[in-house]
């Protein structure tokens, strides 16, 4: 079983790399329309990551970031695998590949929290919700 402060952590990490993937992307050239759809799912891993750390601070608790290395490797990565050229498509897949990860991670999370803290149960839900959409969200640009 993992405790709060553990839940929390990977629900903070989840939100930053889905940032890091997203802004990857945004310097390429796309269609306005996946533009915008980027656009509004960072706005949404931002205010995840700004309702863990609320939720953090209001218990004194010091959260686990993601490693500046991962964040690196991430967005290299990324660029490599567009290689210079992107269309929608494969940036969509890319961003579906990323979600469908976080959403693993989420459910994991959330089968191995006890669940007795609702507040945290919540915020993680949340962001599987968040995965999910944006994965329905990304299979129109493919």
């Amino acid at each position: 079983m993992k405790n709060g402060k553990e839940i929390l952590s990977s629900v903070l990490k989840t939100t930053q790399m889905g940032q890091v993937g997203i802004r990857s992307v945004l310097d390429t050239s796309m269609r306005p329309g996946l533009r915008e759809a980027l656009e509004s799912q960072l706005r949404e891993y931002d205010a995840i990551e700004t309702e863990a750390h609320s939720i953090a601070t209001q218990r004194g608790w010091e959260l686990r970031e993601l490693d500046p290395a991962i964040r690196f490797m991430s967005d290299m990565t990324t660029r490599m695998k567009l290689g210079g050229r992107s269309n929608d498509s494969k940036i969509a897949d890319m961003m579906i590949q990323g979600n469908t990860k976080g959403m693993v991670q989420s459910l994991k999370d959330l089968h191995r929290f006890d669940a007795s803290d609702e507040q945290i149960q919540i915020l993680s839900q949340k962001l599987l919700d968040c995965e999910t959409a944006n994965i329905k969200q990304m299979q129109h640009f493919l």
